[in-house]
């Protein structure tokens, strides 16, 4: 069966192994998710399954979604997401899929939107060092300093390091180690940090690169 749940970042705690040491975890509500559709080669040349997580009132969907549901014949949900499957065969529309599908000690890959920090500096958004402090580059020692040759190319190539946006963008981290699942209240414990902040989307799968 498929491995792959959307969850919900709760925040970070600590738990000890059976050692004694600290292990930094993330708390995730993972599921229930339901299966709102199933992609066929067939029809979409690929395989997969559309999972939806977190109720939302049936007011608040617009009507093409609120179509889209009632094929299903599945309640609004708030998140839609795919997953890639090899064999979509165990799993039909209207399942349920909770926690309990991860086990402590297994390897997943958790994708995030990572927090959005607005518009930041080269330093702060590339890491740039700073201007000499002390003669002839003043007034401001954060700028980015020179960017590049002067009567030929006359402009600034594309892609080149600058202030601007940073953050709020998506974030695959992987080989997270699964610490602790609590299938009844369907919380999955991962060590270490995962992107966005609290009560961000996080979609949590079997890892790629073991």
């Amino acid at each position: 069966m498929v491995k792959g749940l959307i969850g919900k970042k709760i925040g970070m705690t600590q738990l000890f192994d059976e050692h004694g040491n600290v292990v930094p975890v993330t708390v995730i509500e993972a599921g229930p998710c339901t299966v709102i559709m199933k992609k066929t080669i067939e029809n979409d040349g690929y395989e997969a399954v559309q999972l939806g997580f977190g109720d939302v009132k049936v007011q608040r969907v617009t009507k093409p979604m609120k179509g889209h549901f009632d094929k299903s014949n599945t309640a609004p949900k708030k998140s839609l997401r795919e997953f890639k499957l090899d064999d979509i065969g165990s799993l039909n529309v209207g399942d349920i899929i909770k926690a309990d599908i991860f086990a402590s000690g297994d390897c997943v890959d958790v994708v995030g939107t990572s927090k959005g920090k607005g518009t930041a500096g080269s330093i702060k958004r590339w890491n740039f060092a700073r201007l000499k402090e002390s003669h002839g580059t003043g007034p401001v020692a954060r700028h980015a300093g020179s960017l590049g040759a002067c009567s030929d190319p006359s402009r600034v190539y594309k892609g080149k390091k600058l202030a601007g946006h940073l953050g709020h963008e998506r974030v695959t981290i992987q080989n997270l180690n699964v610490i602790k699942v609590d299938a009844e209240n369907n919380l999955i414990a991962i060590k270490g940090a995962v992107p966005g902040p609290k009560g961000g989307i996080v979609l949590i799968s079997d890892s790629v690169k073991k």
